[in-house]
């Protein structure tokens, strides 16, 4: 497989004040892992959800406040938080400033169970035809 150039992925609308690109996913040939950079507005990010595998939040800029269950912290550039599988996480800006996130998952489709049902909860998915 040849290397990939990120930039010629699109980037796509998750929800207002909130645009991600796809660097890894099954749609891109990956077998097990989910990987895609957020740029979030200010105040915006990603509401409260759970995945069924582990995940890796990484701030690449800006600052986040993350929240872990119950647990709230101010996560910077150059630190990542590790979020268990099936546990309840979410992040948002709490600058000014564009927040650049990479989330990394321990699957090559991104599943997520949100508390708010009118998001989208499977992205990167392939389709497949059925004869």
């Amino acid at each position: 497989m040849p290397p990939m150039i990120h930039d010629d992925q699109p980037l796509e609308k998750w929800r207002d004040g909130v645009m991600t690109r796809m660097r890894m996913s099954a749609l891109l040939g990956s077998k097990q892992l989910c990987v895609f950079d957020q740029f979030c507005d200010h105040g915006l990010g990603a509401p409260t959800h759970i995945h069924a595998v582990e995940e890796i939040l990484e701030v690449i800029d800006g600052v986040a406040e993350i929240w872990l269950e119950k647990e709230k912290m101010i996560v910077r550039a150059n630190q990542s938080v590790l979020i268990p599988a099936g546990a309840k996480h979410g992040f948002r800006n709490i600058e000014q400033k564009v927040l650049h996130v990479r989330a990394s998952l321990a699957a090559s489709i991104f599943e997520a169970s949100y508390e708010d049902r009118a998001e989208i909860s499977r992205r990167w998915s392939p389709s497949f035809d059925v004869a």
